[in-house]
């Protein structure tokens, strides 16, 4: 009983791990741990510390001051002074000074949802590379299997006098280049995992589970075109950013007023030794209010006409990355269907040319002719089968890229 319940337990165990190994879960795995992101966040929760900064009032000013030549009062020597002044900036100044840390804030968000995105996209470019070579390496191997039995029987055929040793020695260089290509093709795929690896921020060497075949499921006509512009999240920072740029405005002229103050000054004074009096020796207090006149202009004009300009450039910014995004768009859509075509086509393709490999073979296994064509039949089809395993993944490549410019969730 015990043995069944720990084979269940594994059976459980690696059902989950393969689970776990979907393109979806990859991408679960980078945006948690990918170092570029993180920093992209960390860059967001500190822009969020400016808001308090922003919206607090400066510190207050404590000032003391002793007299060495006390001076003389009616009521006694003034000794020392202690002044305590808190100044207030105009009225909403404060509050729009948060609204411009918040606003940049939370274009900072939209950064970090961008750099997101973006890395999304990176692991999928880095994770139908894999797909693609595993794909290519599978292929080649049942290539060498063929060519393999096709060497049996051409020496077979020599052997019973029925074709030459040109035969033998034509599969035998295929042969020899199909294995040489089978190395290579295995070798290449060390770096592809250390690159797909690294965005996730593990160790290189860690297995990538991919699908063992990729279907291209076609696109509706004008696919996500309507989150173009609307989800964006490049627009939205812009946009954020032209809303903080109105509230710099707004700061900028508040700047220009008066900034009202409110004190308090105590004094010390000594008692008067050589009268009598009521409140002889009585310290002082003397509450202050001041005024910071703004007379000299230019800097606040400067200040306003800064935040105007800036406005203006955001706004420049967005319609360039309206215009760029359409243009990719279009460019990413053409890719979409050109690699639908070139997979329709291959498909074609290889059943055609197994079909006549099927006859041609037949035909050779019957009269021991036209070995040459039997040869050339399958590099072809070998051909086909490889750019079709090129063609999905740059499919696939080129519907992430789309999901990307259009900001689809995950």
């Amino acid at each position: 009983m015990k043995q069944y319940i720990v084979v269940a337990m594994l059976m459980l165990l690696f059902s989950s791990v393969s689970i776990a190994q979907t393109l979806d879960d990859y991408f679960r795995i980078a945006a948690e741990s990918n170092p570029a992101l993180q920093a992209a966040y960390k860059e967001y929760e500190a822009a969020l510390q400016k808001v308090p900064q922003a919206t607090s009032l400066p510190d207050p000013t404590l000032s003391f001051g002793y007299f060495i030549s006390p001076v003389e009062t009616r009521l006694g020597p003034q000794k020392a002074r202690f002044s305590l002044t808190q100044m207030f900036p105009w009225f909403g100044t404060l509050k729009a000074q948060g609204n411009v840390a918040a606003l940049m804030a939370e274009a900072k968000f939209q950064s970090f949802i961008d750099e997101r995105n973006k890395l999304y996209l990176r692991v999928a470019t880095a994770y139908y590379p894999i797909y693609e070579l595993r794909q290519l390496v599978r292929i080649e191997q049942d290539n060498v299997a063929l060519l393999k039995s096709y060497k049996n029987i051409a020496t077979q055929k020599f052997e019973n006098g029925t074709t030459t040793m040109v035969d033998v020695l034509r599969v035998d260089i295929m042969l020899s280049d199909a294995q040489t290509s089978l190395n290579i093709l295995k070798d290449k795929e060390i770096p592809l995992l250390t690159t797909f690896n690294l965005l996730l921020n593990r160790n290189a060497d860690i297995e990538v589970i991919t699908n063992d075949t990729l279907s291209a499921t076609p696109l509706s006509d004008g696919y996500r075109k309507d989150s173009l512009v609307a989800m964006n999240p490049m627009l939205k920072a812009l946009d954020l950013k032209v809303q903080s740029g109105k509230a710099s405005e707004i700061v900028a002229r508040k700047q220009g007023m008066p900034k009202l103050g409110v004190g308090l000054d105590y004094v010390i004074v000594g008692q008067n030794k050589d009268v009598t009096m009521p409140n002889n020796g009585k310290d002082i207090i003397m509450p202050m209010v001041s005024v910071s006149i703004p007379l000299f202009r230019g800097k606040y004009n400067a200040l306003v006409r800064e935040a105007q300009l800036m406005q203006e450039s955001y706004s420049y910014q967005m319609q360039d990355t309206e215009n760029r995004l359409t243009s990719e768009y279009d460019a990413v859509w053409y890719e979409v269907q050109k690699q639908a075509q070139l997979l329709s086509l291959y498909n074609q393709q290889i059943e055609s040319t197994q079909q006549s490999l099927n006859l041609l073979f037949s035909s050779y296994s019957n009269s021991g002719k036209e070995f040459v064509e039997v040869l050339r039949m399958q590099q072809m089809l070998l051909q086909y089968q490889k750019m079709r395993a090129s063609a999905i993944s740059q499919y696939h490549m080129a519907v992430e890229r789309m999901n990307y410019i259009t900001s689809k969730t995950r």
